[in-house]
């Protein structure tokens, strides 16, 4: 059972949210916070497997509660709910989430997001990730012979996973697009964070593309 953890100002959002995920029948929703604040409150608390979180909230904001609740218990994973418009996406990732989704994206889609998170996987909407690369390439332009990509190299296959991950695909998909078995694709994803050095899939995804492999 996944335990969950709503963080949104906005009681109507937490309402449908709630329902959406108490409906799955592998998730459990431990709680519900308001704010920043009563979000790392309640992730010491209730001990949550993953946070929804959203960014923009009065008083203490996701970023700052990001940090604080990975800063407390680095297991938890944390996905960040955002709108088109948010220009704090950049932040969020430094701050250690794992995940973004888009606020309107179909209910399937935001329960796999959840159970991609609680899987390891770093779930995100590809056009959140199409706005990280924006940033990314965008403020480091000229770096990219001192990108931690650039100094590997990669074998076909590892070269076809890493552009596969730079799209947004999760593990099942590249799975099925490459013709490997879910595990394998895994073991490569995870070879891949460790010999470059990323925290995660979003991270891995924008160095990707800052080194010329995937889609930027």
């Amino acid at each position: 059972m996944i335990r969950l953890l709503l963080v949104d100002d906005q009681h109507l959002v937490r309402a449908g949210l709630r329902m959406l995920c108490e409906a799955a029948p592998d998730v459990e929703v431990v709680g519900e916070a308001e704010n920043g604040s009563a979000a790392v409150r309640y992730a010491r608390e209730v001990l949550p497997d993953v946070v929804l979180m959203d960014l923009n909230m009065p008083g203490m904001n996701g970023i700052v509660a990001t940090e604080r609740i990975l800063a407390a218990r680095p297991s938890v994973r944390v996905v960040v709910l955002t709108t088109f418009d948010d220009d704090h996406l950049y932040a969020a990732l430094r701050a250690g989430a794992c995940g973004f989704l888009v606020k309107d994206a179909a209910p399937a889609e935001l329960l796999d997001g959840v159970r991609r998170a609680a899987n390891g996987e770093s779930p995100f909407s590809a056009d959140v990730l199409g706005r990280l690369v924006a940033t990314a390439v965008g403020t480091h332009a000229g770096e990219r012979a001192a990108d931690p990509v650039a100094r590997f190299s990669f074998t076909g296959r590892e070269r076809e996973v890493l552009e596969l991950v730079s799209g947004g695909l999760s593990n099942g998909e590249i799975a099925q697009r490459l013709g490997l078995g879910v595990t394998t694709v895994k073991t490569y994803v995870t070879s891949l964070l460790a010999k470059i050095g990323a925290p995660n899939r979003v991270r891995l995804a924008v160095l990707a593309v800052r080194a010329g492999i995937g889609r930027g």
